[in-house]
């Protein structure tokens, strides 16, 4: 059963040695996320899964990372390597790194010193469909007692002229409705969320937030929104679930 969750951003940029002279434009942002991951500390669950958006998934796929996967932020030009998790993976699971996603998440479980619980990770692509996404959510809450959800992804990426979408006069009030229903718990306006607009702004975390509403879905979970803005014109939300 799920008995809490945080939900991130996931720009490389929350990684101050990417950042670099950028890096107090996001301490907000990083501020709050360690906030919402200490959340997840405070609820003791038996187990951690990470969630966030997979490049390399397809329509009727997604991938799974176990504990102790490793990231790189070399792509980004930054000589940083980080695990998920504590505990070395088989070399036989490893069959590939982390995603960005997972690599900004398991950032954030390193910086907070996380070593509560199990940790795996999980990748879903764009193009899955609400309804697959919702029942991976409800797979995910079954799987022990007491589990969290660590989810990672952006809003629009069409929120200014400098955006990497450019402008679009629907991506403030998408972003709106994204934040109400994060800082609510708000399970169905996160299934309800249009794929397709979605797809049109840019966002890379309706997937992400639609297992997490699955996997919320009749706990009566409650919400807080901890940090919303739109820097870089990327809408970046972070909230917490208990």
């Amino acid at each position: 059963m799920l008995v809490a969750a945080a939900v991130c951003p996931c720009p490389p940029l929350l990684v101050p040695d990417i950042a670099s002279g950028a890096v107090p434009e996001l301490d907000a942002a990083r501020a709050a996320c360690t906030d919402a991951v200490g959340l997840l500390a405070a609820a003791r669950p038996d187990r951690l899964v990470v969630v966030g958006p997979e490049p390399a998934g397809g329509a009727e796929s997604y991938l799974t990372y176990p504990e102790g996967t490793r990231g790189s932020f070399r792509g980004f030009g930054v000589g940083l390597d980080v695990r998920l998790g504590r505990e070395k993976a088989a070399d036989a699971d490893v069959q590939r790194e982390l995603p960005p996603s997972l690599a900004v998440a398991a950032w954030l479980l390193e910086r907070t010193g996380w070593s509560d619980a199990p940790i795996e990770g999980l990748g879903v692509g764009e193009p899955l469909g609400p309804e697959r996404c919702i029942d991976i959510g409800r797979d995910i809450a079954a799987r022990a007692e007491r589990v969290a959800l660590l989810v990672m992804g952006d809003a629009s990426a069409c929120r200014s002229l400098k955006a990497p979408g450019y402008l679009d006069e629907r991506a403030e009030p998408f972003d709106a409705v994204v934040a109400r229903a994060l800082g609510a718990a708000d399970v169905a306006a996160l299934e309800a969320l249009d794929v397709g607009l979605a797809r049109q702004l840019k966002v890379s975390g309706r997937a992400p937030w639609q297992v997490l509403a699955g996997a919320a879905e009749g706990t009566g979970l409650a919400g807080a929104l901890l940090y919303e803005d739109a820097p870089y014109g990327v809408g970046y939300v972070v909230a917490a679930w208990s």
